[in-house]
């Protein structure tokens, strides 16, 4: 249930590939067929899920599947994707192949669409697919139970494709990962949660741990793309150390203490960034907004007047109320004073388990503040 609907759950790329490879082994091996039927899957969330699937080609030695994404009522960029999974008897496998180590007669690759992995700290090796360990240990038991029910030992070399994975990917964090030509295979319980914000962080942390394993101890986070352009090409900062955070200020913080991070710049537009002066650490407007109250409380703190704080209030967005300030000679204190609150929050929150610091900034007014450590913090990045 979310906001008084019901909601389905989907399906993850891991558990559609494994219904694709179970229904594909059954057909090869133990000459099962039929033109569409249903498979079950045992997912590692404890549910059991009946996925339908289609054939697409049989022969004596290769049979393919396909299975159609449905990821229920999350908004997931892959919904509706085609997952195709092929097995071949005994092809030679490739030198990138996954093998599997209860199955070893096994072996596991990616093809169109699927990405493969060019840089390192990532759960594959350079150059193997970009197929996650749970969704792998799934498919390889699939296929290894259908083995042994008839003792077959021969080699299989299944193969995962997914034709819209090259255009898909665009519009997901792969490449920045270091994953290029195509999507991952993911899934940690096979289950998609509907409305699920739990994916974004566990891309934030894929690429803070991705970073630690690299051995950085400096972290530079931006919210989204302003901040990103801000930080290359205004500051100048070396991005290769940086990681986006969307709206998830408080759980980057956490991520980045837990990976050993000892340096930690926050760099950000003034409309996301100034809600931490009122200790929120989600950015997202469903959750919190304050804008208007915090820039109002805070002139009233400088010295500003009612009247001020109420035509505050009635701005539609930051850069009016920045404008108002200038008018009124209060821009900068106002700043000053919502920097020190950020950094209140921000102590807080890090509770001095790494030194940090905050840049806030406008595409209209520029550089606003910072908080006290940020130009020490920031000498790090250049």
């Amino acid at each position: 249930m979310k906001n008084q609907n019901k909601l389905r759950f989907g399906i993850t790329t891991g558990t559609c590939a494994t219904a694709a490879a179970r229904a594909a082994a059954r057909h090869l091996l133990l000459g099962e067929s039929g033109r569409t039927e249903t498979i079950a899957v045992h997912t590692p969330k404890g549910l059991i899920v009946d996925v339908p699937v289609t054939m697409i080609t049989a022969t004596g030695t290769v049979c393919e599947y396909r299975v159609i994404k449905d990821s229920g009522d999350d908004p997931d960029v892959t919904n509706s994707a085609e997952i195709f999974v092929k097995i071949e008897k005994g092809s030679a496998q490739p030198e990138q192949a996954f093998q599997s180590e209860r199955y070893p007669n096994l072996y596991l690759d990616g093809g169109v669409g699927v990405g493969r992995v060019t840089k390192g700290g990532l759960e594959q090796d350079v150059g193997q697919a970009a197929i996650n360990t749970v969704p792998r240990t799934m498919i390889f038991q699939a296929v290894g139970e259908v083995c042994e029910q008839i003792e077959y030992d021969g080699m299989l070399l299944i193969t995962v494709s997914v034709p819209a994975g090259v255009e898909l990917a665009k519009r997901t964090f792969n490449p920045r990962l270091g994953i290029e030509g195509g999507i991952s295979i993911l899934g940690t319980s096979g289950i998609i949660e509907p409305m699920s914000e739990r994916a974004i962080v566990d891309t934030i942390e894929i690429e803070i741990r991705q970073l630690a394993r690299l051995g950085t101890k400096h972290l530079l986070v931006t919210p989204g793309n302003y901040g990103q352009a801000y930080a290359s090409g205004l500051l100048h900062l070396n991005m290769e150390q940086s990681v986006k955070c969307s709206n998830y200020i408080g759980e980057t913080i956490d991520l980045a203490i837990s990976y050993g991070m000892e340096k930690f710049l926050l760099v950000g537009n003034i409309g996301k960034l100034v809600k931490l002066a009122a200790g929120i650490m989600n950015t997202h407007s469903k959750v919190a907004d304050g804008r208007c109250e915090i820039f109002a409380v805070h002139t009233i703190l400088c010295g500003g007047t009612k009247k001020m704080a109420e035509i505050l209030m009635d701005c539609i967005n930051t850069d009016e109320m920045l404008k108002y300030l200038e008018e009124w000679s209060l821009k900068e204190a106002v700043m000053r004073s919502i920097c020190g609150k950020i950094e209140e929050y921000m102590e807080h929150r890090i509770g001095g388990r790494m030194q940090f610091g905050v840049v806030l900034f406008s595409e209209k007014f520029g550089y606003l503040g910072e908080t006290s450590k940020a130009g020490e913090i920031l000498t790090v990045f250049e």
